[in-house]
């Protein structure tokens, strides 16, 4: 696995180690990487289209969702500093899930991302990662066991803070504040001071990401992630469920299989055995946080935004002329599209050649976030669009902010049965248009929440206030993610069984 984050140093002693600038600002070694001399000449193509373009000029573009700061020199400071922090990845891990992704696109892979709908400060703790890590495992060998192919993960997790907003200001009993807008940026306590953005807390927010990345490279090549582990993986609050004793007993087989791989001399140190690859992925939102963090490449000349494996541009800030678009026009990371109904699909494709001009696979993932019932509608529409452009996309379904609603109680909830069949109707389509479904993108944790209605275990609009802790949007459970795994699984097991019938009868 190619995990670098901050290395093997925690983040209060990158921070003791890298005060103020000792660290030279603009390039960065690539780890882990394919044929430098090869990477260069694929390079020299973004180089010449971005040679208008620097990590700055997004700063020329309108640019929404941006913070305003009381004290411009203080951000200013605090940028500076960022700056002159190690970068929290790596050229050559961003170019593994490029290549992974790509796989994806052509139906030879199948992305599972998931994690926090946003990130916070007070409740961070190993604990909590561990336990989303371990769950996306679970998932990961469901679902690898269902489709028959290898299943890359990729955590919303390691930076996933900023959350943008439809009103920048909140109401309470009259009073009038600042929305939340993240822990990196405010808190979400309803009182002046809170409220207003604090460029100090991108420096946590940077701490925070480089703990969780070493927790992460730690759980994925340290043992745990170890497949002979495959059982002990189980939660214990779901082991004596329905979705316990499902995961239980197809647990039971993978250790079969393991022990038959290994009588036919497979041995248990081999790296797949032991370890896995895990990236990390969050919105591009915060422009001075992610220049602060954009380096570049040695060994190709490009950039690369460090703060995370793979960005996306969200369904507020991706204007063919913004800032944010023209700042990831830039950037050599994978990127990601969250695409509604309200989707043009003739945008769609001026956005896919603004970002990827040259049409490289694995570069751009398109995620639908629509409700199901639009999905149907209106995701073909945007297939055929990108087909007939001849551009190479992934296709990603992110079944839950379409399906957002209120429950009598005020409380912001989500039903797992419309996640479900948003999920269904995203592979009916590509069943119906002949392209692939590339893979899932959820909110979910590995805690056993109340926020998510519905499931085997069901959760009912009266249970959602017993242990609702998002501080921003309703997340799955363990118990619901790893439903949802067993669903999509199933649908890859069909694809796959189909696919060989097909080339059974051309034969």
């Amino acid at each position: 696995m190619e995990f670098a984050g901050a290395g093997n140093i925690t983040a209060t002693a990158a921070l003791q180690r890298f005060p103020g600038n000792l660290l030279p600002r603009h390039r960065i070694f690539a780890v882990h990487s394919a044929d430098p001399a090869k990477k260069r000449s694929q390079s020299v193509d973004m180089k010449s289209e971005s040679s208008n373009w620097a990590p700055e000029s997004w700063k020329s573009r309108k640019a929404l969702q941006i913070p305003v700061y009381p004290n411009k020199e203080e951000l200013d400071s605090v940028l500076q500093t960022l700056e002159s922090f190690p970068p929290l990845i790596f050229a050559g891990e961003a170019r593994k899930l490029e290549e992974r992704l790509a796989d994806a696109a052509v139906g030879k892979a199948f992305l599972l991302q998931g994690g926090d709908c946003a990130e916070s400060f007070k409740e961070f703790n190993a604990n909590n990662i561990r336990d989303t890590f371990r769950v996306l495992l679970q998932m990961g060998v469901v679902l690898t066991f269902g489709g028959q192919m290898p299943i890359f993960k990729v955590g919303r997790m390691a930076g996933q803070f900023a959350k943008p907003r439809s009103d920048p200001f909140e109401t309470k009993d009259g009073v009038k504040l600042p929305s939340y807008q993240g822990d990196n940026i405010n808190s979400d306590v309803f009182d002046e001071k809170s409220r207003m953005p604090d460029p100090h807390r991108l420096i946590r927010a940077y701490t925070q990401s480089a703990s969780t990345l070493n927790l992460l490279r730690a759980f994925a090549t340290g043992g745990y992630a170890d497949l002979q582990r495959v059982t002990q993986w189980n939660l214990d609050f779901i082991q004596h469920s329905e979705q316990g004793d499902r995961y239980m007993e197809l647990a039971q087989r993978v250790d079969e299989t393991l022990g038959f791989m290994m009588a036919a001399g497979l041995t248990s140190e081999h790296p797949k055995m032991t370890t896995t690859e895990f990236w990390t992925s969050h919105e591009c939102l915060h422009l001075p946080y992610e220049q602060a963090l954009t380096r570049e490449d040695s060994t190709s000349g490009l950039y690369f935004d460090c703060s995370a494996h793979m960005l996306w541009v969200g369904e507020r800030t991706r204007q063919l002329d913004g800032a944010h678009v023209e700042f990831l026009r830039g950037v050599a990371n994978p990127v990601g599209i969250k695409v509604s109904d309200k989707m043009d699909p003739l945008e769609l494709v001026k956005l896919c050649e603004i970002l990827n001009p040259h049409n490289k696979p694995g570069r751009l993932t398109i995620i639908t976030r629509m409700g199901a019932d639009n999905m149907r509608v209106k995701l073909p529409h945007l297939i055929r669009a990108v087909r007939q452009a001849g551009l190479i996309v992934t296709w990603v379904s992110d079944p839950m902010h379409g399906n957002t609603i209120k429950a009598p109680c005020g409380l912001k909830t989500r039903s797992f049965d419309a996640i479900r069949s948003e999920l269904r109707a995203f592979f009916d389509v590509h069943e119906q248009e002949g392209s692939y479904p590339g893979g899932v993108h959820l909110e979910m944790t590995g805690q056993n929440v109340t926020e998510c209605v519905g499931g085997s275990r069901t959760v009912t609009l009266d249970d959602l206030s017993s242990r609702y802790h998002t501080h921003c949007d309703p997340r799955l459970n363990a118990s619901q993610s790893l439903e949802l795994a067993f669903a999509i699984a199933e649908r890859l097991r069909r694809k796959r069984i189909r696919s060989r019938k097909d080339l059974g009868n051309r034969k």
